[in-house]
């Protein structure tokens, strides 16, 4: 009985392992066949939905914000290397709160008040809050400029940064005003909901991931991967916005 449950012990701890690597192989490969600028699309389908309904629909932006969530790819890398190295925790709900304080504020008020940035622009810097917390994994602020930068506050800006991605999104559909505050909350906790089934998921894989004695080296493999994947991501939006122009 013993050896069985170390038998099925060791063969979940397997697979989660992969689970980890095809994790971050599938989003190289949605990364890489993403079109330039739909880091924060909407799908013609919930574009059509969102310009065409007026009134309070609470239910309805609750299941559009956690599908903004669950598919935005870039949000999941970010928040994946936002938790890579924190094993307890209350540090995960630090962070993770820092990140959604800073991602609902400037979505609720860059669709309320209406202003974005291009977006272009706005996705080629979320690419690069990947890059960024990558590197930040990697320990290369400390090892090649002997500083390390206030984590906290990073991810409050990129969680900014996050947000004001999406507002300029949203705001290219024209939500109607008629129970536009109520739909952007009920969107915005779908969001939230979305993060955390997100976050579930990463934290059992990494957990049984980190078990592994070769997690350290596997670690900095995958936070490679990351950093190119927030590249390639950087690269697609700077090339539109060249194209644009």
């Amino acid at each position: 009985m013993i050896l069985n449950r170390s038998y099925r012990s060791e063969r979940l701890l397997h697979v989660l392992r992969h689970a980890s690597i095809l994790f971050l192989a599938i989003t190289a490969a949605l990364t890489a066949f993403a079109t330039t600028a739909s880091a924060h699309a909407v799908t013609p389908g919930d574009a059509g939905y969102i310009q065409e309904i007026f009134g309070v629909h609470v239910i309805s932006f609750i299941y559009l914000g956690a599908k903004h969530m669950i598919t935005g790819y870039d949000h999941i890398l970010f928040l994946l290397g936002v938790v890579f190295f924190l094993y307890h925790m209350k540090d995960v709900a630090i962070y993770v709160s820092i990140f959604a304080v800073g991602h609902s504020v400037t979505m609720m008020l860059g669709v309320w008040y209406g202003w974005g940035i291009n977006a272009y622009i706005i996705d080629a810097i979320i690419g690069l809050s990947v890059i960024y917390k990558a590197l930040d994994n990697l320990g290369v602020y400390q090892k090649w400029f002997g500083v390390q930068p206030n984590t906290k506050a990073a991810t409050l800006i990129f969680g900014l940064f996050h947000g004001t991605g999406l507002a300029s999104k949203i705001l290219e559909y024209k939500i109607a005003e008629d129970g536009l505050l109520a739909n952007l909350l009920a969107f915005n906790v779908g969001v939230e909901v979305g993060q955390l089934l997100a976050l579930f998921v990463i934290l059992i894989v990494m957990g049984y991931w980190r078990r592994s004695p070769n997690f350290m080296r596997q670690a900095t493999v995958a936070n490679i991967i990351m950093a190119f994947l927030g590249g390639l991501l950087t690269y697609q939006q700077v090339a539109g916005y060249i194209a644009s122009t």
